[in-house]
């Protein structure tokens, strides 16, 4: 707790105090926190991340970090080669697989912003639970020697919230992908999103995480409205958000390119204003430059009217735009406050050249906003409008899970729901040649029975650029999935048009399906669209991991699927429309 009255107003979680003498938060200490990506590919070392944030105002020393690893995979299998009992198991497998680290690090973090990684070498596949304990002790700022303050820790420093063990998995086989699409965060935040209560990770650390996880892309979406005020007084209002804005736009075309490496583009999660006069979201793909919107900033109080209206920002771009998260939950006091809303009909800009081109209602977790706005997408496909489903996660540089404010100035939180890359959107790379499907070729096996490597060239050996990725988003074949593949291509069955759906996964994953269901709306009598979808028949219970479904148009509009594996791992397609 902090006695300092008028001090400079800072971070909330352990730092800012909104100019009053106290917080329940306050430490004179930078915020500590070990994170790591929440799976890795195969050859991709596990590696955790030691975060720094506010070490500018106290420098510290961190000086060593003992690491502990169990996995209860590698227990049973110990269990299962005749050890006696459970706990002799654990013993085992710890002892023989994933010995205790203890790794000095003397890391001297003194900027505002610190990534520091540790690689803990290779581990075997299976899922694991590391405890981390850090030692830190503050630096002298006079001296520029260490004091006698040390601090020793589990996980992260942060007052009331207990500890919690980082959760990875390291993946047996590649991430189920369809051949000839590309996979990539469309939400996600850097530290260029830093204000009084959360920031994000560099670019850099995004990128190392992209590829452990097995991404090809990743849309960093800062808020338009921390690109216009300072990095070093979040309640300054900058000169001009351009400069900020380029910034990232710079980093982020200096990191490393090439074979392997992820694409990372520099987008916006802009404020707009809806057709109510509220503030909604909106994701704009790699603007060719910035798109304003202050109204839900929460730095002028009440004065929270939004910037500018979703079709002007819509006519300022060109680039494709996205309804973040349009039927999030929120309580009547943040709709006052920061004057809130959701997205409608009206505001999707449909009768204009510049729409908006899907909708991201799978923000990290299937909660009420998924189940409101999936069927906000299914009703706007009645319409005759073929938007995209969009997943993505709001990751505020969370690679493993969320920490954040409960109650500002006395208590924090921890969650798992908005984890960087876990729910990704995969869409067909714009240079991919489909094969051609014949009367004779109704068995797709040989096509797709391969998974596709992660990387920067899709399966036509086609580099992936910003331009192309943009031609990606403007066709119809995505899907969103936080497991397995699931895909359609229009065939010809049997001489008539038709369907394949395709759906693939891997044991990492659950393996075999609950279910596939194929989603349909027909035409009625009068060539109008059906007022509800069916389910077709030709849908799946309890479908093997390699499963492909032949469907004819008939007289559907379009079609679409849905999965779950037996795990819960689910995906979904965009609607394929009949040509």
């Amino acid at each position: 707790m902090s006695l300092l009255p008028g001090e400079k107003p800072q971070y909330a979680e352990t730092h800012f105090k909104f100019r009053l003498p106290w917080s329940l938060l306050y430490r004179p200490w930078p915020e500590i926190i070990v994170d790591a990506p929440f799976q890795f590919i195969p050859g991709a070392e596990p590696t955790l991340w030691i975060v720094a944030r506010d070490a500018h105002r106290f420098p510290t020393l961190i000086e060593k970090m003992d690491v502990e690893i169990s996995s209860k995979d590698l227990a049973d299998e110990a269990s299962l080669s005749g050890v006696a009992s459970l706990s002799d198991a654990k013993s085992l497998a710890v002892a023989n697989f994933v010995p205790a680290r203890n790794i000095d690090l003397n890391i001297r973090a003194t900027e505002q912003f610190g990534f520091f990684p540790v690689n803990l070498g290779t581990l075997p596949a299976g899922n694991y639970d590391i405890r981390c304990k850090v030692t830190a002790r503050r630096i002298d700022t006079s001296t520029n020697g260490t004091t006698d303050k040390v601090r020793t820790f589990v996980r992260w420093n942060l007052p009331g919230l207990k500890p919690a063990p980082l959760k990875i998995q390291v993946l047996a086989q590649d991430p189920p992908k369809a051949p000839g699409f590309i996979a990539g965060e469309m939400h996600c935040h850097t530290r260029y999103s830093c204000d009084h209560v959360e920031y994000g990770a560099s670019p850099a650390v995004l990128q190392q995480a992209a590829k452990a996880i097995g991404l090809d892309f990743v849309s960093c979406t800062d808020h338009a409205y921390d690109f216009a005020f300072s990095e070093e007084d979040y309640t300054k209002e900058a000169p001009s958000p351009a400069p900020r804005f380029q910034a990232l736009r710079d980093e982020i075309a200096s990191l490393p390119s090439g074979e392997g490496m992820p694409l990372l583009l520099a987008g916006e999660e802009v404020s707009a204003g809806n057709s109510k006069g509220e503030n909604v979201h909106m994701l704009a793909l790699a603007p060719d430059g910035y798109l304003p919107g202050l109204g839900d900033c929460g730095r002028y109080w009440l004065d929270n009217k939004p910037t500018m209206k979703i079709p002007q920002l819509l006519q300022a771009t060109g680039a494709h735009c996205f309804a973040a998260h349009p039927f999030q939950q929120m309580g009547l006091l943040e709709k006052f406050i920061f004057r809130r809303g959701y997205w409608s009909h009206k505001d999707l800009n449909l009768d204009a050249a510049h729409k908006i081109r899907g909708l991201q209602f799978w923000n990290g977790i299937r909660d009420e906003g998924f189940k409101l706005g999936r069927e906000f997408w299914i009703e706007e496909l009645g319409k005759g409008n073929f938007l995209l489903p969009i997943g993505g996660n709001d990751a505020h540089g969370d690679l493993n899970d969320t920490t954040s404010v409960a109650t500002p100035l006395c208590t924090l939180r921890h969650t798992r729901d908005h984890i960087f890359g876990k729910v990704r959107t995969v869409v067909r790379h714009p240079r991919h040649t489909a094969v051609e499907h014949s009367e004779t070729c109704v068995s797709t096996n040989h096509l797709v029975d391969s998974l596709a490597p992660t990387g920067l060239r899709s399966d036509d050996g086609t580099v992936i650029t910003q331009e192309n990725i943009n031609e990606a988003f403007a066709g119809d074949n995505c899907y969103v999935t936080d497991g397995p593949a699931l895909w359609w291509e229009r065939a010809d069955i049997h001489g008539s048009k038709g369907i394949i759906f395709h759906a693939r996964n891997t044991n990492d994953f659950g393996g075999a399906f609950r279910y596939i269901r194929i989603f349909g709306r027909r035409y009625t009598t009068g060539g109008k669209l059906a007022k509800q979808e069916e389910l077709c028949i030709e849908s799946l219970v309890a479908a093997p991991a390699s499963s492909d479904i032949e469907i004819h148009f008939d007289n559907f509009a379009y079609l679409r699927a849905e999965c779950e594996s037996a795990t819960g791992k689910f995906a979904m397609t965009s609607a394929a429309k009949a040509l």
